[in-house]
């Protein structure tokens, strides 16, 4: 019988592996995620996230370690297990003479055959042009988009299957900040309301540190760090930087309990204190660190 928490994995990476020739792009990469998770993967270029993702996708033979997505090698994923997936990918597709609602319909057509009781496919046309923002350009054809409008297209197109699990490929390039907060929404409701889980890569550190539940750093073909922001500022950075003014003077400290600083800091001086300020540790800060201490060890 399955355990209850094992069948609420959606992906199970083990000692995964793979090399080119005789270069190891990936070694020992290890980690999981479960049913309404949203995980960022971040990692310098040519960390393999790519690699990473096209294994997980199953476009791309790994070289040894055990992978399970939504309970399958992906390997050997038949139809059935990839109209359970969802993938947004960096480029647009070639639609041009299609019309926005005409192609996704056709498209969402695909999936019919793969609804279930608790997953209707496809998801309804109008519904989906709604919730990626393309409602008034439905009967545009896709060439006559905006370079924004057309980014949303691949989002919807990603979508239209009601994926359970999402691969997000810089899902917000191109995007206006509008468009951005919007999708944002969207990604977060889909792992509220419907449980989807998403495995996102961006080079936007503001962007993981918003949407992401748990952040993976990837670096020399290893997962360095896995946890949420806060907890790997405070494993790898530790510190957080308060600053504030006395008496026309500047003072810097850090430390790991600001909150308790400051409490300190104003029972002893009261109102002298000016222009406080609290830093705490942050994403960025975390994955400069990281990424050197990686990169380190290998010179």
């Amino acid at each position: 019988m399955t355990n209850s928490s094992e069948a609420d994995i959606v992906l199970d990476v083990d000692g995964l592996r793979m090399r080119y020739g005789t270069t190891d792009v990936l070694r020992e990469v290890t980690f999981r995620a479960r049913h309404g998770e949203v995980l960022a993967l971040l990692g310098p270029n040519g960390a393999g996230k790519t690699t990473t993702i096209e294994i997980l996708e199953g476009f791309r033979a790994r070289s040894a370690g055990r992978v399970q997505v939504l309970g399958l090698d992906p390997a050997h994923g038949d139809d059935r297990w990839r109209a359970r997936l969802g993938i947004v990918l960096q480029s647009w597709r070639d639609h041009g003479k299609w019309r926005v609602r005409e192609l996704l319909t056709h498209l969402g057509a695909h999936y019919a055959p793969y609804a279930t009781a608790d997953i209707p496919r496809p998801w309804n046309t109008a519904e989906l042009l709604a919730a990626v923002g393309l409602t008034e350009q439905a009967e545009h054809k896709a060439k006559t988009l905006s370079g924004g409008q057309r980014r949303r297209l691949d989002v919807a197109i990603g979508l239209v299957g009601r994926p359970e699990l999402l691969f997000l490929d810089e899902p917000t390039a191109g995007l206006d900040p509008q468009a951005r907060h919007a999708f944002h929404g969207l990604v977060r409701r889909l792992a509220a309301e419907r449980r989807t889980t998403v495995l996102l890569t961006t080079h936007d550190l503001a962007e993981a540190d918003k949407l992401a539940d748990r952040i993976l750093i990837l670096a020399g073909g290893r997962i360095v760090a896995d946890g949420t922001a806060d907890e790997l500022a405070r494993r790898i950075v530790g510190e957080d930087e308060v600053r504030w003014t006395r008496a026309g003077r500047r003072f810097t400290r850090t430390t790991a309990e600001s909150t308790a600083f400051v409490r300190t800091l104003f029972h002893e001086h009261g109102e002298a204190i000016g222009e406080l300020e609290v830093r705490r540790a942050s994403l960025e800060d975390t994955y400069i660190a990281l990424v050197r201490r990686q990169e380190a060890t290998v010179r």
